[in-house]
């Protein structure tokens, strides 16, 4: 019988970390997933040697097909604390991390899942897999970012559609409709997010930071909001280490190579600054 460990950590080789939601066969998020979850995110955060982060579900099955609805009873009278607002507090804690992050979606991805999912950057599907947010068909709805995140990927209207619905599509559909960014032949859905992973640990890491945050902060500020904020970050790259090796491979003609860590430049221009 395989013994399960909710969530795996572990930093791979060129400065791509790997998180895996580990309770087999369907890597149900249960209350000890949460708590993991959170930790987990917490010390990735400070690690500046994580330049991208891949989220996978373990096995061929699922990558999450979303709440342990055995749960459920011992949660239900008070749902929020016990349940809902670790749950909220974990995913936000996934979309805040402070570097690009991929999901690899294999099998199906379900409710809290998806949830999962519309709090990573990139979503890589494998072909043969469906997601869905089935839990109005349980009388009640997404309650950890699925009613205010999705919107955001695939419009308003299809996104009525899918919560009302509760449907479940398939990959290609999904593809589609902008909800999964690319398709990846059956079972290589993690090969192709370690991939792309790779190719993103080579960029600058301090912009990489700051474009995720600056696209995930405009979508609740003014234009004017948004304006300020791109100045200040600009200002911050400009200003950086990273720029110069830009620069240099810009005119002798060759890749540039990136090795400077978000918190190593914040550091190097508080004391350019001092």
């Amino acid at each position: 019988m395989t013994t399960a460990s909710f969530v795996q950590y572990r930093l791979l080789d060129k400065g791509v970390g790997l998180l895996t939601l580990d309770n087999p066969p369907l890597n149900l998020t249960t209350l000890t997933t949460l708590e993991k979850l959170d930790t987990v995110c917490t010390e990735i955060a400070k690690d500046d040697r994580v330049r991208v982060l891949v989220i996978a579900g373990a096995g061929q099955k699922a990558f999450c097909a979303g709440s342990d609805i055995s749960e459920f009873a011992h949660v239900r009278e008070d749902v929020v604390p016990r349940k809902l607002a670790r749950e909220n507090r974990a995913f936000t804690a996934i979309e805040q991390l402070p570097m690009p992050v991929i999901a690899a979606l294999n099998g199906i991805t379900l409710g809290g899942g998806g949830e999962i999912a519309l709090a990573c950057d990139i979503r890589i599907m494998d072909e043969t897999g469906r997601i869905g947010f089935p839990e109005v068909k349980l009388g009640v709805f997404p309650g950890s970012g699925g009613v205010f995140r999705l919107p955001h990927l695939v419009g308003p209207a299809k996104a009525y559609e899918l919560l009302y619905t509760g449907d479940i599509i398939d990959a290609r559909e999904a593809h589609r409709i902008g909800l999964v960014n690319r398709l990846a032949p059956a079972g290589e859905a993690l090969a192709h997010a370690l991939a792309l992973a790779e190719i993103l640990s080579a960029g600058p890491s301090l912009a990489l930071s700051l474009i995720r945050s600056g696209v995930r902060d405009a979508l609740h500020q003014t234009t004017e909001e948004a304006t300020a904020r791109t100045l200040a970050d600009s200002h911050t790259v400009f200003t950086g280490p990273d720029i110069e090796e830009g620069i240099a491979a810009f005119f002798g003609k060759r890749t540039p190579h990136f090795t400077a860590g978000r918190q190593q430049a914040a550091a190097d221009k508080k004391d350019a600054q001092q």
